[in-house]
């Protein structure tokens, strides 16, 4: 390992670092991703930057026979680029938790700046170009061949009798929907004479990818005392 890195050099690791990471930033921005082109690209540059400078930077200043580790400071990136991805997980209402692959994106890209601040250029774009295959097309893939499944919020009003929830059950097994969370309660007005009283449904289901939400909540209404489905 040379004692200094010549300008022009460092233009360059630190040019082609930009570019790899702006290239996936592009595609995360291209799907209207929680991180897109100026994040994965500022991941990027900053991380071979740390690369560099941990490398040579400090050299005119160590003394001769001084240890010496270039890693210690670009291996603080790894563990520190976890706090953006975190930022970039969303969890939204309806329990679907969206933004892993851009945290896992980000995640790459801090790997493919240190290669490049380390002026491994051949393994930095060989990962761009595997991570650009895996986000752009693998997820046909998993669409077509593993069938994807959507989570949707189900509400149903049923009359408070027995077997009417295992008549709800055999309906949602029927369309093999897996039931994630339920709540029941009794239904808002309900006067406690009322023959039979009314009770809400709550649930977190999950469907999968080739059946219609219509479908099921077309089956829960065909069942006898359901006054009421709401699938969304």
């Amino acid at each position: 390992m040379g004692t200094e890195l010549d300008w022009p050099s460092i233009v360059e690791r630190l040019f082609f670092a930009a570019v790899m990471g702006g290239v996936i930033g592009w595609e995360r921005g291209h799907r209207n991703k929680q991180a897109g082109l100026k994040t994965h690209l500022l991941v990027a540059l900053g991380s071979a930057l740390i690369t560099v400078t941990s490398i040579y930077g400090f050299l005119p200043y160590l003394k001769p026979g001084t240890p010496f580790d270039p890693t210690r400071i670009p291996a603080q990136i790894v563990s520190g680029i976890g706090f953006l991805g975190a930022g970039a997980i969303l969890r939204r209402s309806d329990w679907i938790v969206q933004g892993l692959t851009t945290a896992a994106t980000l995640w790459v890209v801090a790997g493919i700046g240190i290669a490049a601040g380390s002026g491994f250029y051949f393994p930095a774009a060989v990962t761009t170009f595997i991570v650009l295959v895996s986000t752009m097309f693998l997820p046909r893939f998993e669409d077509r061949f593993l069938g994807n499944k959507k989570t949707h919020s189900l509400t149903v009003v049923v009359d408070d009798r027995p077997g009417k929830l295992g008549d709800i059950s055999m309906a949602l097994g029927k369309y093999k929907v897996d039931v994630v969370q339920i709540a029941i309660h009794r239904a808002e007005g309900d006067v406690i004479d009322d023959y039979p009283p009314r009770v809400v449904v709550e649930a977190h289901v999950v469907l999968p990818s080739k059946t219609s939400p219509f479908d099921v909540v077309a089956a829960l209404e065909a069942i006898d005392g359901v006054h009421g489905v709401e699938c969304v």
